[in-house]
């Protein structure tokens, strides 16, 4: 499962990218608005310099005719942008018309396997079930997920499944068994995912045996 960073911030994306594992970035604008004033355009080219693979960003508009128009040109902003589309009927064909003409589309709020099928029929190359969104109403949000992956792989379609809206580090464990292709998570989650007492209580043991041995050696 590779792992995607949803955020805007450019300090924690070169710290993701660094570490190796983070390979793409989600984002929209209230994720970059959360960065303070800031330009839209700049910053989505900013993270599509650093990221190495794709960087999703959102339109605007609700009609097919402005979703398209915006897309086509939020895809001449870098090679590796994916236009995020949501999955209204309006989305739909806004999607079929994009994959026509070979820009990534990432199908995004995304909250039923209807939805996904559909959107995997336009031509869609990702889908974003929002798992903590369902989890919110009551709903099982991974098992969302689990049918999607399982749909797409039984009729060997293309699109890649997304676990978005992740909350913790568990819900990444989770997405993993469903067989989720990507996680995109918040900074935090990522950090988390590495967190383990047992784990910092062992190399701390590590740290103070070395520290004495040397201590008595002297």
């Amino acid at each position: 499962m590779k792992i995607f960073l949803d955020t805007a911030n450019i300090e924690h994306i070169r710290h993701g990218v660094r570490l190796g594992v983070v390979t793409g970035v989600t984002t929209n604008p209230t994720i970059i608005s959360r960065e303070g004033k800031v330009d839209y355009q700049k910053r989505v080219k900013e993270i599509c310099s650093i990221v190495p693979g794709p960087v999703s960003t959102e339109v605007l508009s609700q009609d097919s005719k402005g979703m398209v128009a915006e897309a086509r040109e939020m895809a001449r902003w870098a090679e590796n942008i994916v236009i995020k589309i949501p999955a209204s009927l309006e989305g739909v064909e806004t999607t079929s018309v994009l994959a026509g003409e070979n820009i990534k589309v990432n199908f995004t709020l995304c909250f039923t396997l209807n939805q996904a099928v559909l959107g995997a029929a336009a031509g869609a190359a990702f889908i974003s079930p929002f798992v903590g969104r369902l989890d919110d109403i009551g709903e099982d949000g991974m098992e969302v997920v689990a049918d999607i992956v399982e749909y797409l792989d039984y009729y060997r379609l293309p699109a890649q499944v997304i676990a978005a809206s992740i909350r913790h580090s568990q819900h990444c464990l989770m997405a993993a068994r469903a067989g989720a292709h990507v996680a995109t998570v918040p900074y935090e989650v990522l950090l988390g995912m590495m967190r383990h007492p047992l784990t910092d209580s062992g190399i701390k043991r590590f740290q103070d045996d070395w520290k004495r041995m040397m201590a008595e050696e002297g």
